[in-house]
């Protein structure tokens, strides 16, 4: 464990009145703070009810205190929590009063920061503390609950043991040159490169879903104008979010919105109609639609049941399948069903009267649910941060196999995955090159 000389304070909770208001602090003079305050503190975990006096021995706020005893805690160090009532002027007041007994007021994540350096969760498990407080859906929920219980940092540890494996039997014959790497060793090193690649390239390919769930699936209405796209955005998200008129066009510009289909959070994105013959504005608001189509997930082709079946413009078609978009047959209170889009699946609803809509959700919420990328029987969905580290990874590992199959110098070879190891332990932030020398000699024998 990093130790820390400071303790630090802040406010566990959100800002505002509300029932209670959670203080927090943590290091080494915790214990000695809490005690100079309520005296002899409950046993580690307990909750002790008492009155909190600040420095001048005013009684601040009847409180209740839990102390969590290190390594038993959250950052791993001596840890002390008090709940007040949810005034931010009495929460304040506490703060003060810490301050005054020697705390530090902790920066922007450190207490997670802290837990990191006292080893009690690596950085994938560190970063899904605010996944988890940002969630917007089950999915979103399900996946940072999973890799706040290291889902990915085992993924990475069972890569990482492969690769340590690796390393060691290739560094052998770099710390023993008179032994060459035999063909059948070579075969056997190769076979175990490709194994890490595929399971390298399986964490990757969670990246987009990852996205999906931190920021919601992108979902674009699309159609000709006055087909409802504006209607049904409104019955979807609860209230007039656009403005809706018989005048063809109302929509020039993008509105965006976000609501829950099922277990996902939906971007719902609702564009300018698609005219045959626009004016100048319309050219403007139809060239955004498009692209804005290029970074969509999913697509809501809203069609007009009274009218002949639409064309859509050809950049837009390259991009629409079964797999990404539900043709709406809009204002089915008012006509039959217009021939439907080949291999697209579609129904009927009224954006007016919300029949069909029970029908909609459930199929929007399966086609949103198709996205979801398991690895084995988790679901974890990487971040930002994480793909950059396995692309670099992915790319290491594909040199190292082509310097292999190559028969190019052991060093090279070495070199490549020691960047592999390198990029897996920015995900982690757990790398100990002792452990290639531990399998080293546990393997080879070296020594012996």
């Amino acid at each position: 464990m990093v130790g820390s000389t400071d303790t630090i304070a802040a406010l566990a909770t959100p800002v505002g009145t509300a029932a209670i208001a959670v203080v927090r602090l943590s290091g080494p003079a915790t214990r000695e703070i809490g005690e100079g305050i309520f005296g002899q503190l409950a046993a580690p975990r307990a909750a002790l009810h008492g009155d909190y006096h600040d420095h001048d021995g005013t009684v601040l706020d009847d409180v209740l205190v839990t102390f969590f005893a290190a390594p038993n805690s959250y950052t791993g160090e001596d840890t002390l929590e008090i709940s007040c009532h949810g005034n931010p002027f009495i929460a304040q007041k506490i703060l003060q009063d810490l301050l005054r007994r020697g705390c530090r007021s902790a920066e922007a994540g450190e207490f997670t920061k802290r837990a990191f350096l006292s080893g009690r969760i690596d950085l994938s498990q560190a970063e899904a503390v605010m996944d988890l407080i940002h969630a917007r859906s089950e999915r979103a929920l399900a996946a940072a609950n999973q890799q706040l219980r290291g889902s990915l940092g085992r993924r990475m540890d069972e890569l990482i043991a492969l690769l340590v494996n690796i390393l060691a039997m290739v560094e052998a014959y770099i710390d023993f040159p008179e032994e060459d790497l035999p063909p059948e060793d070579r075969d056997a090193v190769m076979q175990q490169l490709r194994k890490l690649q595929a399971g390298t390239a399986a964490l990757l390919a969670t990246g987009h879903y990852g996205e999906m769930l931190r920021s919601g699936i992108r979902t674009i209405i699309v159609g000709e104008p006055n087909a409802g796209k504006s209607s049904l955005l409104n019955r979807l998200v609860g209230h007039d979010r656009a403005l809706v008129s018989a005048e063809p066009g109302t929509t020039r510009d993008y509105l965006e919105e976000t609501i829950s289909i099922g277990a996902h959070a939906l971007r719902l994105i609702d564009t300018a109609g698609f005219n045959t013959n626009p004016t100048a504005l319309e050219e403007r608001g139809m060239a955004k639609a498009l692209e804005q189509a290029a970074t969509a997930d999913l697509f809501l082709w809203v069609i007009d049941a009274a009218a002949p079946l639409p064309a859509l413009p050809k950049a837009l078609a390259a991009l629409v399948n079964s797999r990404n978009t539900l043709a709406v047959f809009n204002k089915s209170d008012l006509a039959a069903p217009s021939s439907v889009p080949a291999d697209l699946p579609s129904l009927r609803l009224s954006a007016l009267t919300g029949d069909g809509f029970d029908e909609f959700r459930s199929m929007l919420a399966k086609l949103a649910d198709a996205f979801r990328t398991d690895v084995g029987d988790e679901v974890i969905a990487i971040n930002a941060r994480h793909a950059q580290a396995l692309s670099r990874a992915t790319q290491t590992l594909a040199a190292a196999q082509a310097k292999l199959a190559g028969n190019e110098p052991i060093e090279l070879i070495s070199s490549d995955l020691r960047e592999t190891l390198h990029a897996f332990g920015e995900i982690s932030g757990r790398i100990d090159n002792e452990r290639i020398l531990d399998a080293l000699f546990l393997n080879f024998c070296i020594g012996k």
